[in-house]
């Protein structure tokens, strides 16, 4: 499906009138700043429309707002933010729907189907975004501290039972998140015969709340987690130790019986829109932070209750030395 990308207009006459104004009454950091970037835009040309895919979890929503607000106030881009899951995000390279995923974490299926050396050629790698994750099993604080031997996957059928809800009989609860996330889980119990069973809670945010509540309570819980998530700075969850992960002990999902790997997480493109090149482009290519820089972002969001958009633009303005080393040159 073809589709048009609208383009910014008007840049430079916006950034004469904005000279004229400052040289008449005074120039203020913040009238200096969007004079800058208006001056900026206009050098690099038109940057069109930006259609990033925001997956549901919010260091990736750190990602793209941080991403966004770059692109929409330093680079005149337009941004269209669409709330999608993994896999649906990868349908929209083809389509036009979808140019950037800004934390993908690894999908060796969705590569074979979309990348060019495998697949209909519509995405490409598009190179780290300085964010390593981490999966893996996890329980609170307070259980690792009085059972410490729970951190070891050989011990967990000892405590299964304390494990068990009504809704898992006499086996094990092991929480699962968003279903739609990469993961293992069920194969993994399966296939070293734990005496669990996986309950989805169904978003990250559940699950947030499920491992908060185990902590106050000293309730029984296990399960699926991952960083970079700002969870972490407030509550050190305990990652349980399963079998090493190694090079093909993923290979088939059937019979997986080791941990998760480290991921480099990276961003995914629209070979399209690559290709039309501009500076919306080069800052999505330069872009990359740390894991702490992400927590930071995802706090502001998620603790502070602030809008995506404020964290960003809080964020951005803390940090401008690390912004400008993404910015088109």
């Amino acid at each position: 499906m073809q589709h048009t990308r609208k383009r910014a207009a008007g840049l430079v006459s916006v950034a004469a009138c904005a000279a004229l104004i400052l040289s008449a009454c005074g120039e203020s950091s913040i009238e200096a700043e969007q004079s800058e970037n208006e001056k900026r835009a206009a050098e690099l040309g038109d940057c069109g429309e930006i259609n990033m895919a925001v997956n549901p979890w919010v260091g990736y929503e750190a990602s793209a707002y941080v991403v966004g607000h770059v692109a929409q106030e330093t680079l005149g881009c337009t941004v269209n933010y669409k709330d999608l899951k993994e896999d649906v995000s990868w349908q929209g390279f083809g389509t036009g729907e979808v140019d950037v995923v800004i934390e993908d974490w690894g999908h060796p299926d969705l590569e074979k189907k979309f990348f060019a050396d495998q697949g209909d050629g519509s995405a490409m790698d598009g190179g780290p975004n300085g964010n390593v994750g981490i999966i893996g099993w996890y329980v609170p604080p307070w259980l690792a501290e009085e059972h410490p031997d729970i951190l070891q996957a050989e011990n967990l059928n000892k405590y299964a039972e304390e494990f068990a809800t009504s809704e898992t009989g006499d086996k094990g609860q092991f929480l699962g998140a968003d279903p739609s996330y990469v993961q293992f889980d069920e194969a993994i119990i399966s296939n070293l015969g734990l005496d669990f069973e996986v309950v989805f809670s169904g978003s990250e945010a559940a699950s947030i709340t499920a491992f908060q509540r185990a902590e106050e309570n000293k309730e029984f819980l296990i399960g699926y987690f991952y960083e970079p998530q700002w969870l972490f700075a407030e509550l050190p969850l305990e990652k349980v130790a399963l079998p090493p992960y190694e090079e093909g002990c993923q290979a088939d999902p059937a019979k997986v019986d080791c941990d998760y790997p480290e991921t480099v997480l990276k961003k995914i493109l629209s070979t399209s829109w690559v290709d039309e090149g501009g500076p919306g482009v080069e800052l999505v290519q330069n872009f990359e932070w740390t894991n702490d820089d992400q927590n930071t972002v995802a706090k502001y969001i998620s603790q502070d209750g602030m809008s995506p958009e404020d964290a960003a633009a809080k964020w951005v303005e803390d940090n401008q030395d690390k912004v400008d080393a993404w910015l088109p040159q």
